[in-house]
Protein backbone atom coordinates (compact mmCIF):
# COMPACT_ATOMS: atom_id res chain seq x y z
CA UNK A 1 0.00 0.00 0.00
CA UNK A 2 1.38 3.41 -0.96
CA UNK A 3 2.13 5.92 1.79
CA UNK A 4 -0.58 8.51 2.35
CA UNK A 5 0.67 12.07 2.05
CA UNK A 6 -0.91 15.33 3.10
CA UNK A 7 -0.58 17.92 0.35
CA UNK A 8 -0.91 21.30 2.01
CA UNK A 9 1.20 24.44 2.22
CA UNK A 10 -0.27 25.00 5.68
CA UNK A 11 0.09 21.64 7.39
CA UNK A 12 2.90 19.11 7.31
CA UNK A 13 3.73 16.19 9.58
CA UNK A 14 6.35 13.49 10.01
CA UNK A 15 4.70 10.05 10.24
CA UNK A 16 4.80 8.32 13.59
CA UNK A 17 6.37 4.88 13.20
CA UNK A 18 3.79 3.49 15.65
CA UNK A 19 0.82 4.24 13.40
CA UNK A 20 0.26 5.77 9.93
CA UNK A 21 -2.69 7.68 11.39
CA UNK A 22 -0.49 9.71 13.77
CA UNK A 23 1.83 12.62 13.11
CA UNK A 24 5.06 12.62 15.13
CA UNK A 25 6.16 16.16 14.27
CA UNK A 26 3.44 18.56 13.17
CA UNK A 27 4.29 21.86 11.50
CA UNK A 28 1.99 24.74 10.68
CA UNK A 29 3.40 26.97 7.94
CA UNK A 30 6.86 25.75 8.94
CA UNK A 31 6.46 26.26 12.70
CA UNK A 32 6.45 23.38 15.18
CA UNK A 33 2.76 23.45 16.11
CA UNK A 34 3.03 22.04 19.62
CA UNK A 35 6.62 23.02 20.35
CA UNK A 36 6.81 26.61 19.05
CA UNK A 37 3.30 27.98 18.54
CA UNK A 38 1.52 26.57 21.57
CA UNK A 39 2.33 28.77 24.54
CA UNK A 40 4.12 31.44 22.50
CA UNK A 41 1.74 32.58 19.75
CA UNK A 42 -1.70 34.10 20.30
CA UNK A 43 -4.82 32.76 18.63
CA UNK A 44 -4.85 35.76 16.28
CA UNK A 45 -1.18 35.18 15.41
CA UNK A 46 -1.99 31.60 14.39
CA UNK A 47 -5.08 32.69 12.46
CA UNK A 48 -3.01 35.23 10.52
CA UNK A 49 -0.26 32.65 9.95
CA UNK A 50 -2.65 30.09 8.48
CA UNK A 51 -4.21 32.53 6.04
CA UNK A 52 -1.24 34.71 5.13
CA UNK A 53 1.50 32.06 5.29
CA UNK A 54 3.77 34.04 7.60
CA UNK A 55 3.65 35.47 11.10
CA UNK A 56 2.37 39.05 11.41
CA UNK A 57 4.92 41.76 12.04
CA UNK A 58 4.32 43.96 15.13
CA UNK A 59 2.33 46.61 13.24
CA UNK A 60 0.17 44.01 11.51
CA UNK A 61 -0.39 42.12 14.73
CA UNK A 62 -1.42 45.25 16.62
CA UNK A 63 -3.85 46.50 13.97
CA UNK A 64 -5.30 43.03 13.40
CA UNK A 65 -5.78 42.61 17.15
CA UNK A 66 -7.55 45.96 17.52
CA UNK A 67 -9.79 45.13 14.57
CA UNK A 68 -10.64 41.75 16.11
CA UNK A 69 -11.74 43.45 19.33
CA UNK A 70 -13.84 45.95 17.38
CA UNK A 71 -15.60 43.13 15.49
CA UNK A 72 -15.99 40.72 18.43
CA UNK A 73 -19.49 41.89 19.37
CA UNK A 74 -21.59 43.66 16.73
CA UNK A 75 -24.33 44.13 19.37
CA UNK A 76 -27.99 43.09 19.39
CA UNK A 77 -28.98 45.72 16.82
CA UNK A 78 -26.92 43.86 14.21
CA UNK A 79 -28.95 41.56 11.97
CA UNK A 80 -26.58 38.59 12.35
CA UNK A 81 -26.65 38.85 16.16
CA UNK A 82 -30.42 39.28 16.04
CA UNK A 83 -30.64 36.01 14.08
CA UNK A 84 -28.49 34.28 16.69
CA UNK A 85 -30.73 35.64 19.45
CA UNK A 86 -33.80 34.29 17.66
CA UNK A 87 -32.15 30.88 17.58
CA UNK A 88 -31.23 31.15 21.25
CA UNK A 89 -34.68 32.09 22.46
CA UNK A 90 -36.11 29.27 20.33
CA UNK A 91 -33.92 26.76 22.15
CA UNK A 92 -31.58 26.02 19.23
CA UNK A 93 -28.24 24.35 19.81
CA UNK A 94 -25.06 26.47 19.46
CA UNK A 95 -24.37 25.11 15.96
CA UNK A 96 -27.72 26.38 14.70
CA UNK A 97 -27.27 29.72 16.48
CA UNK A 98 -23.87 30.24 14.84
CA UNK A 99 -25.10 29.13 11.40
CA UNK A 100 -27.97 31.61 11.63
CA UNK A 101 -25.50 34.38 12.42
CA UNK A 102 -23.25 33.35 9.52
CA UNK A 103 -26.13 33.17 7.04
CA UNK A 104 -27.46 36.61 7.88
CA UNK A 105 -23.97 38.07 8.39
CA UNK A 106 -23.00 37.16 4.83
CA UNK A 107 -25.55 39.55 3.32
CA UNK A 108 -25.50 43.02 1.82
CA UNK A 109 -27.00 44.90 4.77
CA UNK A 110 -24.12 45.18 7.21
CA UNK A 111 -22.70 41.84 6.16
CA UNK A 112 -19.61 40.46 4.49
CA UNK A 113 -20.94 41.08 0.97
CA UNK A 114 -21.17 44.77 1.80
CA UNK A 115 -17.64 44.59 3.21
CA UNK A 116 -16.33 43.38 -0.16
CA UNK A 117 -18.04 46.25 -1.97
CA UNK A 118 -16.55 48.72 0.48
CA UNK A 119 -13.08 47.23 0.03
CA UNK A 120 -13.47 47.51 -3.73
CA UNK A 121 -14.25 51.21 -3.36
CA UNK A 122 -11.38 51.82 -0.93
CA UNK A 123 -8.96 50.16 -3.34
CA UNK A 124 -9.34 53.28 -5.51
CA UNK A 125 -7.34 55.28 -2.94
CA UNK A 126 -4.14 56.45 -4.59
CA UNK A 127 -5.58 56.48 -8.10
CA UNK A 128 -6.42 60.18 -7.96
CA UNK A 129 -10.15 59.62 -7.75
CA UNK A 130 -12.14 61.18 -4.91
CA UNK A 131 -13.18 58.54 -2.38
CA UNK A 132 -16.68 59.95 -1.94
CA UNK A 133 -17.27 59.72 -5.71
CA UNK A 134 -16.11 56.10 -5.84
CA UNK A 135 -18.31 55.17 -2.86
CA UNK A 136 -21.28 56.93 -4.46
CA UNK A 137 -20.85 54.84 -7.61
CA UNK A 138 -21.26 51.70 -5.49
CA UNK A 139 -24.21 52.98 -3.47
CA UNK A 140 -27.33 50.91 -2.91
CA UNK A 141 -30.57 51.75 -4.70
CA UNK A 142 -31.52 54.07 -1.85
CA UNK A 143 -28.22 55.97 -2.10
CA UNK A 144 -26.38 54.46 0.89
CA UNK A 145 -22.65 53.94 0.37
CA UNK A 146 -21.09 50.55 1.17
CA UNK A 147 -19.80 50.59 4.73
CA UNK A 148 -22.33 53.22 5.80
CA UNK A 149 -25.58 52.97 7.77
CA UNK A 150 -28.97 52.32 6.23
CA UNK A 151 -30.79 53.42 9.39
CA UNK A 152 -28.98 56.62 10.33
CA UNK A 153 -26.93 59.28 8.59
CA UNK A 154 -24.72 59.69 11.66
CA UNK A 155 -21.68 57.74 12.83
CA UNK A 156 -21.85 56.56 16.45
CA UNK A 157 -19.44 58.48 18.69
CA UNK A 158 -17.82 55.26 19.86
CA UNK A 159 -17.16 54.17 16.28
CA UNK A 160 -15.65 57.56 15.46
CA UNK A 161 -13.27 57.09 18.39
CA UNK A 162 -12.48 53.54 17.25
CA UNK A 163 -11.67 54.76 13.75
CA UNK A 164 -9.35 57.39 15.22
CA UNK A 165 -7.51 54.76 17.22
CA UNK A 166 -7.08 52.34 14.30
CA UNK A 167 -6.03 55.24 12.04
CA UNK A 168 -3.02 55.84 14.30
CA UNK A 169 -1.47 52.61 13.04
CA UNK A 170 1.68 53.09 10.91
CA UNK A 171 -0.09 50.96 8.30
CA UNK A 172 -3.13 53.25 8.13
CA UNK A 173 -3.81 54.62 4.70
CA UNK A 174 -7.40 53.74 3.86
CA UNK A 175 -8.26 54.25 7.53
CA UNK A 176 -6.81 57.77 7.40
CA UNK A 177 -8.70 58.61 4.22
CA UNK A 178 -11.90 57.32 5.76
CA UNK A 179 -11.36 59.41 8.88
CA UNK A 180 -10.86 62.55 6.79
CA UNK A 181 -13.94 61.77 4.68
CA UNK A 182 -16.08 61.28 7.78
CA UNK A 183 -15.56 64.91 8.78
CA UNK A 184 -17.36 66.04 5.62
CA UNK A 185 -20.12 63.42 5.22
CA UNK A 186 -21.23 62.68 8.79
CA UNK A 187 -24.90 63.60 9.07
CA UNK A 188 -25.52 62.45 5.50
CA UNK A 189 -23.75 59.08 5.44
CA UNK A 190 -23.28 57.32 8.78
CA UNK A 191 -20.10 55.25 8.89
CA UNK A 192 -20.45 51.72 10.32
CA UNK A 193 -18.14 49.01 11.58
CA UNK A 194 -18.29 47.46 8.10
CA UNK A 195 -16.63 50.53 6.60
CA UNK A 196 -13.94 50.64 9.28
CA UNK A 197 -13.25 46.91 8.87
CA UNK A 198 -13.01 47.28 5.09
CA UNK A 199 -10.41 50.04 5.47
CA UNK A 200 -8.45 48.05 8.07
CA UNK A 201 -8.35 44.93 5.89
CA UNK A 202 -7.15 47.06 2.96
CA UNK A 203 -4.37 48.54 5.09
CA UNK A 204 -3.41 45.07 6.32
CA UNK A 205 -3.12 43.86 2.72
CA UNK A 206 -5.70 41.11 3.23
CA UNK A 207 -7.38 40.11 -0.05
CA UNK A 208 -11.15 40.49 -0.22
CA UNK A 209 -11.88 36.76 -0.19
CA UNK A 210 -9.95 36.23 3.06
CA UNK A 211 -11.31 39.45 4.53
CA UNK A 212 -14.85 38.26 3.87
CA UNK A 213 -14.22 35.07 5.82
CA UNK A 214 -12.36 36.81 8.65
CA UNK A 215 -15.15 39.35 9.01
CA UNK A 216 -17.67 36.55 9.49
CA UNK A 217 -15.43 34.59 11.85
CA UNK A 218 -14.39 37.48 14.08
CA UNK A 219 -18.01 38.51 14.71
CA UNK A 220 -19.11 35.08 15.91
CA UNK A 221 -18.15 35.55 19.60
CA UNK A 222 -20.80 38.25 19.99
CA UNK A 223 -23.39 36.16 18.17
CA UNK A 224 -22.65 33.19 20.42
CA UNK A 225 -22.81 35.26 23.61
CA UNK A 226 -26.05 37.06 22.74
CA UNK A 227 -27.65 33.85 21.47
CA UNK A 228 -26.67 32.04 24.65
CA UNK A 229 -28.05 34.89 26.76
CA UNK A 230 -31.52 34.33 25.26
CA UNK A 231 -31.60 30.62 26.13
CA UNK A 232 -34.49 29.86 28.49
CA UNK A 233 -36.00 33.34 28.29
CA UNK A 234 -39.58 34.10 27.43
CA UNK A 235 -40.26 35.47 23.96
CA UNK A 236 -42.09 38.32 25.70
CA UNK A 237 -38.75 39.55 27.03
CA UNK A 238 -37.06 39.46 23.62
CA UNK A 239 -35.61 42.89 22.71
CA UNK A 240 -36.70 44.55 19.51
CA UNK A 241 -35.41 47.74 17.93
CA UNK A 242 -36.75 50.22 15.42
CA UNK A 243 -35.39 49.77 11.91
CA UNK A 244 -34.84 53.45 11.20
CA UNK A 245 -34.92 56.88 12.79
CA UNK A 246 -38.34 58.48 12.97
CA UNK A 247 -38.77 61.80 11.24
CA UNK A 248 -41.33 64.35 12.51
Amino acid sequence: MSEARIRSRIWSETPDERSPFLGREVRLCGYDYYGELLGQASWLDVLWLMLRGEAPDPDQGRLFGELAVLLADPGPRDASVHAAMCGGIGGSRPAAVLMAALAVGAGEAGGSSELVRAMDALSAIGTGRALDAVLAERASDDGIWPGFDRASGWCASGLRAALGRLARSPLARALGELERLLDTVDGRQGLTTVGIAAAAFCDLGVPARQAEGLFLLLRLPGALAHGDEQQGRSHRAFPFFGLAEETP
